[in-house]
């Protein structure tokens, strides 16, 4: 009796109030499954730091489905959710969740550059409601090259699959032309805006005398097709090196890259940052810390090619 006269006298607006759940919004071009293992790195990321999907966190995921127009949509369908942050998983998305809102804080992974796409002011004062993961284009752009060059002793022109409608097409070129110069190679530029053109561009890269491929398309585009486009460069003898190594696990020669899944397992500590009251603005941009260097052998004896022993020994993986 006494405890319940007790009660009667509490103020309702004194009483308990259930605590908001943090809402994530995940924008990936590419479908959930093709990005798998990245997906799963970020969930991991976020459950070492104490977060519980579908207790202390909910996450709205939503995928273009390799459809690159959805991505507009589904950053605005986000903003309209009221999420507490997007982490947008590329350089597309990033772009979509820019257009759609300028104060919801934007997460990005592999951010390419961020200073010279516009998306923050300096990498260690980002200014804006964006932050992040970039990628050192420059370097991993020559270093593709250097390696090329190293299972191509002579190799003097280079094919460069690309996509115009990345929203860095323009740096990307112009890194890879940097990157040129000195090893003394040619390229041939071939613009990949579907996976229609893939076959198309293997074909004008044998007509214009290429001998080897360097892949500056990843995502929607290529991802669903990475098996059907190995065996396109197998079919045309071009050796090829990709981004990621989910590529050269489909059937592709080598790749050499950032390890995603350590920056998407990264791109949870700023959600955290985030949630706990930091401003994007004041948050560095970060840079890969982890490369990889894999090497499907497969590949190389399906195409005629001997990989050099001095390159072998430099791979963190090698696919026989």
């Amino acid at each position: 009796m006494l405890a319940t006269a007790m009660l009667a006298f509490v103020n309702p607006s004194e009483a308990q109030q259930p605590t908001k759940v943090p809402r994530i919004g995940y924008l990936s071009g590419s479908s959930l499954s093709a990005a798998a293992a990245r997906v799963a790195a970020f969930q991991h990321g976020l459950r070492d730091l104490g977060y519980v999907e579908g207790k202390s966190i909910v996450i709205e995921w939503r995928s273009g489905e390799g459809k690159l127009d959805r991505n507009l949509a589904h950053a605005a369908e986000l903003v309209r959710l009221k999420v507490d942050v997007i982490v947008a998983a590329g350089g597309t998305e990033i772009r979509a969740a820019r257009e759609a809102t300028a104060t919801v804080p934007i997460v990005m992974i592999r951010g390419g550059d961020p200073v010279g796409s516009g998306y923050v002011a300096s990498l260690a004062r980002p200014g804006g409601n964006i932050t992040g993961l970039a990628v050192l284009r420059p370097e991993l752009s020559g270093k593709r090259l250097e390696l090329l060059k190293e299972i191509v002793p002579k190799l003097s022109r280079v094919a460069v699959f690309a996509s115009s409608g990345s929203a860095e097409y323009a740096i990307v070129l112009k890194e890879i032309e940097i990157a040129a110069g000195p090893l003394g190679v040619k390229l041939q530029s071939l613009n990949i805006q579907s996976p229609k053109d893939f076959e198309s561009a293997f074909q004008a890269a044998a007509k214009g005398r290429a001998e080897a491929v360097l892949f500056r398309v990843r995502g929607p585009i290529l991802s669903p097709h990475r098996t059907g486009v190995a065996a396109l460069a197998v079919k045309s003898r071009l050796p090829a090196i990709y981004e990621t190594t989910e590529e050269v696990e489909a059937g592709g020669l080598m790749s050499y890259g950032v390890n995603d899944n350590d920056l998407y397992r990264r791109a949870a500590t700023y959600v955290d940052k985030i949630l706990k009251g930091r401003k994007p603005a004041d948050l560095p941009v970060e840079q890969p810390t982890k490369f990889e260097l894999v090497i499907n052998l497969k590949a190389a004896k399906q195409i005629g090619l001997t990989i050099p022993p001095n390159v072998l020994v430099r791979a963190d993986k090698v696919i026989q």
